[in-house]
């Protein structure tokens, strides 16, 4: 809160240490919910593949390479091209691409009066022509398929959603459209960008060329699963000049591995042997990770030149790919791509502290002096839990809304104590289990390697009365408050938050904030005297 520099400046002349160990008054007391752990600095997670992505670009760049883009969408007599006698093998797996013809509509007499019956309005031949003409544009391409219903629109001098019904109810024809494939298709291995990019540099850059692309691939797989996706990232790049050799390879894949932990490295023929790579050049890279061990990482060749003849590329190019999400796997230690890719589709996995952040209090009082009366409340119940009853103890005198109020924690019933048991129970999180639990032997295992949220049932239920309190000030009225036995969270004023609520839930793990409370919390308006607060 603010405070008066001026005065603690006098002061500090006057009296230096009484005004020093008053230097904590000038703190408010936060709301539980800006207490920590629940208050912290969260650090945003990056997308593991994003973030693999980045890495592997900054790698490349490091040794030199250019950055390029690559085509997507690849023409189907390109894959012919580039793969010869293995290209029908490969289209089997590539996607086409397709789309919904533009239909040939006619406006005959029978359209004319449906138009006619849903906008009330007659149609002239003027008319009738300039509808003509604008179907007509449309087939010939002359606008979007966005652009139609604007166009009618303006046409027939009618609103947006008037022309839609009319297409819906009138031409049919838009309805029963049907998707033609066309013969491009989403390039399945960057090496089809990489061919039709060297045609068309080759002879106008210097030699030794180095480019690296990171970009989208697609497979149409029978099905995706734990280790394969439809859509992936590739990492590749290309060294062309005229002394390359498979050494190029092996010293970019080092090179380009140990920035990810990676140390030992073996190369081994890949038994694959695709046709676009010159014969006993297609390598497999293994390489060591401090946790994984050898794991198969990166795949290089030298490009046949029967391939590169195609494009006129008459130098030898080495090509090196990786699967980003594969890379990231090992990073992540994952063991499903599909969970690595889109993890918002599958079940969080929380932490006992991530659990800790989303155990708070459901009501608080919103003024400072209702927070200190919450401390004190939880003071001296603590003090006094044991006390046999009937008894009862002042707890704070003070104003609250420009009430003034005298505050006391009761017990009127005989052969009992100020508190039940369970007020003492301080909530932790346990192998994925919210407990309250007391301080006894019974519960040292939870206490000694759970995770403390340090929230007590004696504060929580303390915050409750403090808030209660604070409500009926605010109407110039005294109240009690009453916790008896606590059989839902919501009893000792805990909240949990829905996400945690549904992976606690999900994963069969225990909530457990039950207990005898029996505390009572009672407020007294002092009518002789009104304070401002």
């Amino acid at each position: 809160m603010k405070f008066d520099a001026e005065e603690f400046r006098k002061r500090s002349k006057e009296d230096f240490e009484g005004a020093w160990h008053d230097g904590p008054k000038v703190l408010s007391t936060p709301p539980v919910s800006r207490q920590y752990p629940r208050y912290t600095y969260r650090r945003a997670r990056p997308h593991p593949v994003f973030d693999t992505i980045q890495k592997l670009r900054q790698a490349y760049l490091a040794m030199g390479f250019d950055e390029a883009m690559n085509p997507v969408i690849i023409e189907e007599q390109e894959v012919y091209r580039q793969f010869g006698p293995e290209a029908m093998a490969v289209l089997d797996r590539v996607f086409y691409l397709g789309g919904l013809p533009r239909p040939n509509v006619g406006i005959a007499r029978k359209q004319i009066e449906g138009i006619e019956g849903i906008t009330g309005n007659s149609i002239d031949a003027e008319k009738e022509e300039a509808l003509r003409t604008c179907l007509h544009r449309y087939k010939k391409g002359d606008f979007d398929g966005d652009d139609l219903t604007h166009e009618l629109s303006v046409v027939l001098g009618i609103d947006d959603a008037t022309v839609v019904h009319i297409l819906d109810a009138v031409f049919p024809e838009f309805r029963e459209l049907a998707p033609e494939s066309s013969r491009s298709t989403l390039r399945s291995h960057m090496t089809s960008g990489w061919f039709m990019s060297l045609g068309e540099c080759w002879m106008r850059n210097p030699h030794p060329i180095r480019m690296f692309s990171i970009d989208r691939c697609f497979r149409r797989e029978q099905e995706e699963g734990a280790t394969r996706l439809m859509s992936y990232h590739s990492a590749s790049c290309i060294i062309a000049g005229e002394d390359v050799t498979l050494d190029e390879g092996m010293a970019v894949a080092e090179g380009l591995l140990s920035a990810f932990g990676f140390t030992d490295f073996e190369f081994r023929p890949d038994e694959k042997r695709s046709k676009y790579y010159m014969p006993g050049t297609q390598t497999e890279v293994y390489a060591r990770h401090p946790v994984h061990d050898w794991v198969e990482v990166a795949t290089f060749g030298i490009y046949s030149p029967s391939a590169l003849g195609e494009y006129g590329v008459g130098i030898p190019v080495m090509n090196l790919g990786l699967g980003v999400e594969r890379l990231a796997m090992i990073i992540h230690n994952a063991d499903d791509v599909r969970k690595l890719s889109f993890g918002q589709f599958y079940p969080p996995v929380l932490s006992d502290h991530d659990l800790v952040r989303a155990v708070s209090v459901r009501e608080e009082p919103s003024t400072e002096a209702g927070r200190v009366l919450a401390r004190a409340i939880a003071a001296v119940a603590t003090e006094h839990a044991a006390v046999l009853s009937p008894c009862s103890f002042p707890v704070w005198s003070g104003g609250i809304a420009g009430t003034a109020l005298d505050v006391t924690i009761i017990e009127p019933e005989e052969n009992s104590k100020l508190l039940g048991p369970a007020c003492g129970n301080e909530v932790f999180i346990h192998e994925g289990a919210i407990l309250g639990v007391p301080d006894t032997e019974k519960f040292a295992n939870i206490r000694t390697n759970g995770t403390p949220t340090g929230i007590r049932f004696i504060d929580t239920v303390a915050l409750l009365a403090a808030a209660r309190i604070e409500e009926a000030a605010r109407c110039g009225e005294g109240t009690t408050v009453q916790v008896k036995m606590a059989k839902l969270p919501s009893d000792v004023n805990i909240k949990i938050a829905d996400h945690a609520m549904r992976f606690v839930t999900d994963n069969r793990k225990k909530i457990d904030l039950r207990g005898p409370i029996f505390m009572t919390v009672e407020s007294r308006v002092r009518e002789e005297e009104e304070i401002s607060s």
